[in-house]
């Protein structure tokens, strides 16, 4: 069990949103049972909305990444703000495909393009086609990514047994040098690729995708507006192939034109500002698409980007000091134990190389275990730490915090200055 509650066990193990709301809403954080995950719904929002501003100002539409919440509420904020809405998204796996259109969002108009994050696998492809039904009834979209020809055959070989046969629309996904996935413009498998869509009966080739990986390296505005301008060069880049390779073929071939060029990670759609539009020396071969995830949590790793401050991390998992060790650490630092650890906080330590800060104090979470943490004094001679008191602990990675919660306590700097739970949202968990 995860928190302290008269609550009934069969809750706990099957929570249902409107059972943890009773349960939950209205109390404090220090009465919540650790490890917990803290969500300010209130920096949340302005997250979304900062990054709304920035596609407009860039000039482009942009596309919500859902991976690292998962949730209802969330995708909400996400794609409606103060300042602009959208209507597309990103999925890493079925389920949040499934339960975008499930919980409703599809049906009342909040999503209407639906893109599945990773190249088509032959073993989905049937349960994506489902999806594309309950999309299309309400005037929606499923997009699919492919970077290998036998990607774009698993669908022909689908849709040759369906009775109403349709085209997928597709994006490209493109190796900016970052070896995650995709094929590189101009080279023979990216050319082998784009013969096979273009004389497909099967897919629509939508745009060209692209995500600089590598940009989470950035520690400064100029060097992940560099990894932006990479990004934009390489999409581009294989937009003008594309456009080349039709004007060779004799047959007429169905493209979506202009192509959409979707570009984005958390750090270079930071980066993407009117200023930097300009510095596009190229001629576009097609739309702008910004995407990103991350950006309305953030965490360590964001902030070692130098491009958000510390007041704009939304989220904290808090934690209890269960024992203390005076003077044990390197240096004769004090230490202190916290009953939360790698399936707290993930065993990512980023550049930093430590697993967390504490929000306020100077301790750092310097080791984990399975399911404790140890704390580092930064201090030569800090306020102990009293056993039983709880911490806040700001993490490297918050798309695989999360993913160790059942449920996130949603609170409101706005209300009772953030220190008492507003709302429960329930992420969508498996595959």
């Amino acid at each position: 069990m995860v928190v302290q509650t008269e609550t009934p066990v069969k809750l706990l193990l099957t929570p249902e949103k409107h059972s943890l709301v009773n349960a939950f809403v209205g109390k404090s954080l220090e009465g919540l049972r650790t490890p917990a995950i803290v969500i300010d719904r209130k920096l949340f929002s302005q997250n979304c909305a900062r990054m709304h501003k920035k596609a407009r100002e860039w000039g482009a539409t942009f596309r919500a990444h859902l991976k690292t919440h998962k949730t209802t509420e969330g995708t909400k904020l996400q794609l409606i703000s103060e300042e602009d809405r959208t209507h597309a998204v990103v999925v890493s796996t079925m389920m949040e495909a499934w339960e975008v259109v499930e919980s409703g969002l599809v049906a009342d108009g909040t999503v209407k393009d639906i893109l599945y994050g990773l190249p088509v696998p032959v073993n989905k492809v049937a349960d994506l086609s489902a999806l594309w039904d309950k999309l299309e009834a309400h005037g929606g979209i499923m997009r699919l990514l492919v970077d290998h020809p036998d990607q774009v055959r698993f669908l022909e070989e689908f849709e040759s047994t369906q009775q109403k046969t349709r085209r997928w629309s597709v994006f490209v996904k493109i190796n900016g040098g970052q070896n995650r996935a995709g094929v590189v413009p101009g080279s023979q498998e990216f050319s082998a690729l784009l013969d096979v869509i273009l004389k497909s009966p099967a897919v629509n080739l939508y745009g060209f995708y692209g995500h600089a990986g590598n940009s989470y390296a950035s520690t400064s505005l100029s060097e992940a507006s560099v990894f932006l301008s990479q990004e934009v060069q390489v999409v581009n880049s294989a937009a003008e192939y594309a456009l080349e390779a039709i004007s060779r073929l004799e047959q007429q071939v169905i493209v979506t034109q202009p192509f959409v060029l979707s570009v984005g990670s958390t750090p270079t759609a930071h980066a993407a500002s009117a200023e930097a539009r300009e510095l596009l020396s190229k001629v576009l071969h097609g739309v702008l698409e910004l995407h990103a995830g991350n950006y309305p949590m953030l965490d360590l790793q964001q902030h070692h980007t130098t491009l958000i401050d510390h007041a704009q991390i939304s989220q904290h998992v808090r934690a209890t000091v269960i024992s203390y060790y005076p003077g044990r650490g390197a240096n004769g630092k004090d230490e202190a134990l916290v009953d939360a650890g790698a399936i707290a906080f993930s065993k990512d330590t980023g550049p930093s190389g430590i697993f967390g800060e504490v929000i306020g104090l100077p301790w750092i979470l310097s080791r984990i275990s399975q399911e404790h943490g140890i704390l580092t004094s930064d201090d030569a001679s800090p306020t102990p730490l009293k056993l039983g008191s709880t911490v806040g602990i700001v993490g490297q990675h918050a798309c695989l915090i999360t993913a160790a919660y059942p449920w996130y306590y949603i609170v409101d700097s706005d209300v009772e200055r953030g220190q008492k739970v507003v709302d429960i949202w329930v992420p969508w968990k498996g595959w």
